[in-house]
């Protein structure tokens, strides 16, 4: 009998387990269900929360953009004034030069000598001028020919100077900075 009445006892733990294990499925359950309902504020605050994601990246972006839009301007800015004498110096070269081939010709009178010494005076000027502004002669006999500062006329015999280099200056070239703006007209020893 008392194994009857273990055996009933352990039914009724067992049935009273059940019972309490359900109800607490039952309440897991039902918060489960009230966590999985979604507040229409809280899907609105995701919703917020993703646009001020994109804005944000868009602002980035916008901000990369305008800095790039700058550098790239201050870098044609730099260019500009590195370069903004050329037009007029590319103008000013044949007055140098014919300021140099009269200088070229032999005087013997007063009079000559004194127009000389004026054409030297104001060559020296234009050329001081060249100079300040960034422009320099390019094309000396004895200098190493380089096909990006020079035009090669023609090809010479020469002992005056080695294979490849400039024999004599048909006509200077001048460059702005890093830039040729006229090459040099040479001759070029064999």
């Amino acid at each position: 009998m008392t194994e009857k009445l273990n055996e009933e006892l352990d039914e009724q733990v067992v049935a009273e387990n059940d019972e309490v294990v359900t109800e607490q499925i039952e309440k897991d359950a039902n918060v489960l269900q009230e966590d999985v309902t979604i507040d229409p504020h809280e899907k609105k605050l995701e919703d917020l929360k993703g646009k001020v994601t994109e804005l944000e990246d868009k602002l980035l972006r916008s901000q990369a953009e305008t800095q790039n839009i700058q550098q790239r301007h201050a870098r044609e800015i730099q260019s500009i004034r590195k370069y903004e004498g050329q037009k007029l110096a590319a103008a000013i070269l044949p007055a140098v030069d014919n300021l140099e081939r009269a200088l070229a010709v032999e005087s013997d009178d007063a009079v000559t000598q004194q127009i000389k010494t004026g054409v030297e005076m104001t060559l020296k000027t234009l050329v001081q001028a060249l100079h300040d502004n960034g422009i320099s002669a390019t094309g000396e006999v004895g200098e190493t020919f380089d096909p990006t500062k020079h035009q090669a006329i023609q090809s010479v015999d020469s002992d005056a100077v080695a294979s490849d280099e400039i024999a004599s200056v048909l006509q200077k070239g001048y460059m702005i900075q890093d830039r040729v703006l006229r090459p040099a007209m040479v001759a070029v020893a064999k």
